[in-house]
């Protein structure tokens, strides 16, 4: 079971991760629970969470967007629904069935597409899938939100009968305002409203010759507002017939509130339902941003995060268009403890606050940006001492409230504890305060936990390098500029820089020459020896890294070389065939030529036409074995061309064939929907979608609008019902 104090969730900033995952939220109540997230206490509830919110987080990149999860909140609803002989306002109704309806749409989603969501179907299918609520509220309620006159017989009856006397009321009063105006009583707007009747708007010296009530006056008084004496009747009658309308409708709320109750506790599973949905859906959001993943949770003690971003740093960063700077580190049971080394913002505390937030994210669920191939297992505690934490309210230093914080990593600390400490060791003498820490350091190692340190303490960095399981690390700085790198290395303490440092901000040198002088010469001696191997790893890094683009840049030159050779090869090939050929014609020409000088002597036509033959058959037999050679070559290439086709055919034709069988089987799993007259479908090779207007055995007639079709059942796949 995990623990982890208020103290560790301040040091690693841990609520910030909440608030920006909280303001991803749809819905009020995820918004609540993104920020109550906790460390999970089961590996199993753990595993389930991840692989539902990397589920989620797929759904960004493929074709089956998850459907839409909001809701309004139903807390106070739901518990005035559970107060006897309470009843719910029709605007609460709309909700619970738009709720209901909104659970029923993810459950039949989540189970279609159970291939690509195995967990968050698995956490849908104990949910209760149900239509009767949508079905009584849709009985009484339009989409509006209003009640439906059909809800009880009697409503049908008042408001038929509050639409007769209506025209009555309209009736008379035109009649009224007709007969006033042509004797000159009304003013020129004729008529107003008052309390929501209709009333004549009276010259204020006429008022006594119009038979009414007076409802009201203007402000100047000109104005007398009266309701027709022949129209009054007619109001009276509304009147009683709209609290007849009233009456009936409570009556209705209250029946509906008695036929719902019973799955007030379905409506709670479905708003927890919901609202989980809703946290998954902002971690996933959460983990696009800051291109998260999950990494491999093993049982071995080990932790590996490779290229590890800090998530709250690289969202700033991102922010403002800077670069982060990701960070690989690796404990196991050979290497428990690292040693981090170096000058201050050089990067130290960011490593640390990495790992920490980077596991305790895990474990609350949350995936976190690191390399595809990292790892970890998971941690029964995290403990950790970061930052200054003296306590005003308790009169602490420093130094005391520190030396508090270790003495309860020691009495929790054991081999399934990570403990991250920042400047170990501060607050006190150097010399005392380096030997405590020590002895704290040595218990840790002893007790087989897991932790990373930081500090300028040189005894402590000896003793990373003395005990076999634990290691020194530095940050990487330019040798020359003394500007961090923010690389964490593995295997090597760091220098403080002091002197450096101080020299490269315009301390005069003889004030530090004066300062090395007070000092043991041991002691600069060993962190002067520290930094010349920091610069030299620097110098190795730079080294290492130059070597590499001239590799790449060799490999780039090869390649270009390797091109221009062949097509130097090409030109080389095309300029001996063509002096062949050259060579060829230059005899043939020397021959035709001679031939001619004889003919020229001994004007002998015979010989001359004998030697052009010979000639000619020659060059002709030359031809033949050219071609036949040329058609051996033709073959040997059409057969192996028919071959590769062939070969290329047979892999398509299995591909086929597992896609076919893969479909098959899906729609075999699929479970078998009995349909019915109204339901829409469409044909599994078609697009076109209709509705059933009749079954007849296996036979149904689909209607499509311009056409109706007769087709067997088992060739329709289901769309929707009615």
């Amino acid at each position: 079971m995990i623990s982890i104090t208020e103290k560790t969730l301040q040091d690693l900033e841990f609520t910030t991760v909440l608030h920006t995952i909280s303001e991803r939220c749809n819905t009020e109540i995820g918004k609540e629970k993104a920020l109550q997230i906790v460390p999970f206490k089961s590996k199993e509830e753990l595993m389930d969470n991840l692989l539902q919110t990397s589920e989620y987080l797929s759904s960004f990149t493929n074709n089956n967007a998850i459907p839409n999860h909001g809701f309004d909140n139903l807390t106070n609803d739901i518990k005035f629904l559970a107060i006897e002989d309470s009843f719910l306002e029709v605007s609460s109704f709309r909700k619970i069935a738009t709720l209901s309806e909104t659970v029923n749409t993810m459950l039949l989603f989540l189970k279609k597409f159970h291939d690509y969501y195995p967990k968050l179907d698995e956490k849908g299918s104990k949910i209760e899938y149900t239509k009767y609520i949508i079905q009584k509220i849709d009985e009484v309620v339009d989409k509006f939100g209003e009640i439906k006159d059909n809800a009880s017989p009697d409503l049908i009856n008042i408001r038929r009968d509050m639409s007769v006397v209506r025209g009555k009321v309209n009736q008379s009063f035109g009649q009224a305002m007709s007969q006033y105006n042509s004797l000159g009583y009304l003013d020129e707007i004729k008529e107003s409203f008052v309390e929501n009747r209709r009333v004549l708007a009276v010259l204020a010296m006429y008022r006594r010759k119009v038979k009414g009530s007076m409802l009201g006056s203007s402000k100047t008084g000109s104005i007398a507002y009266i309701e027709p004496e022949t129209t009054l009747q007619y109001s009276r009658e509304l009147s009683n017939l709209a609290y007849e309308e009233r009456e009936e409708i409570t009556r209705i709320l209250k029946k509906l509130s008695n036929e719902i109750r019973p799955y007030i506790d379905l409506l709670k599973q479905y708003q927890d339902f919901l609202s989980d949905i809703d946290v998954i859906a902002a971690k996933a959001k959460y983990a696009r941003k800051i291109n998260a993943i999950l990494p491999n949770i093993i049982e071995e003690k080990r932790l590996y995060f490779r290229d590890a971003f800090h998530p709250i740093l690289f969202l700033n960063n991102t922010e403002k268009k800077e670069k982060t700077f990701p960070q690989t580190i690796e404990l196991s049971n050979d290497n428990r403890i690292i040693v981090i080394s170096g000058p201050n913002a050089g990067g130290k505390t960011i490593s640390l606050k990495t790992i920490g937030l980077l596991q305790l994210m895990l474990q609350c669920g949350i995936l976190i940006p690191v390399h595809e191939r990292s790892e970890t297992f998971l941690f029964d505690r995290i403990l950790t001492d970061i930052g200054d934490n003296q306590s005003i309210e308790n009169h602490l230093s420093t130094y005391s409230y520190r030396l508090k914080n270790m003495n309860y990593f020691l009495k929790k600390c054991n081999a399934k504890t990570l403990f991250l400490i920042d400047e170990f060791g501060t607050g006190s003498d150097p010399e005392l305060g380096g030997a405590l820490a020590e002895i704290f350091l040595e218990e840790f190692y002893h007790r087989e936990a897991f932790g990373i340190i930081t500090t300028h303490y040189s005894n402590l960095k000896i003793l990373a390098n003395e005990l076999p399981f634990a290691s020194n690390a530095n940050m990487l700085f330019d040798e020359k500029s003394l500007e961090p790198m923010y690389k964490l290395i593995l295997g090597q303490a760091g220098s403080s820089f002091t002197f450096e440092v101080a020299q490269k901000n315009g301390i005069p040198y003889g004030l530090i020459n004066r300062a090395k002088k007070k000092i043991e010469v041991g002691k600069v001696r060993f962190d002067k020896t520290i930094a010349t191997l920091q610069k030299e790893r620097s110098k190795l890094e730079k080294t290492s890294q130059t070597l590499k683009e001239e590799e790449i840049r060799a490999r780039e030159e090869s390649k270009k070389m390797e091109t221009i050779n062949s097509k130097i090869q090409d030109k080389l090939e095309r300029y001996q065939e063509l002096y062949d050929s050259n060579q060829r014609l230059i005899y043939v020409g020397q021959k035709i030529d001679d031939i001619s000088e004889k003919y020229f002597n001994n004007k002998d036509k015979k010989t001359l036409i004998g030697e052009f033959l010979k000639i000619v058959e020659v060059e002709n037999s030359k031809r033949k074995k050219a071609s036949a050679k040329e058609r051996v070559e033709n073959e040997i290439i059409k057969k192996k061309v028919i071959e590769e086709v062939q070969v290329k055919v047979n892999e398509i034709r299995e591909v086929k064939k597992e896609k076919k069988a893969k479909a098959q089987k899906i729609e075999a799993d699929k479970p078998k929907i009995i349909l019915k007259v109204g339901d829409s479908v469409r044909m599994f090779d078609g697009k076109a979608i209709g509705t059933i207007d009749k079954i007849d055995k296996n036979k149904a007639i689909v209607n499509y609008g311009v056409f109706t079709s007769k087709v067997s059942l088992e060739l329709l796949e289901f769309i929707k019902t009615k």
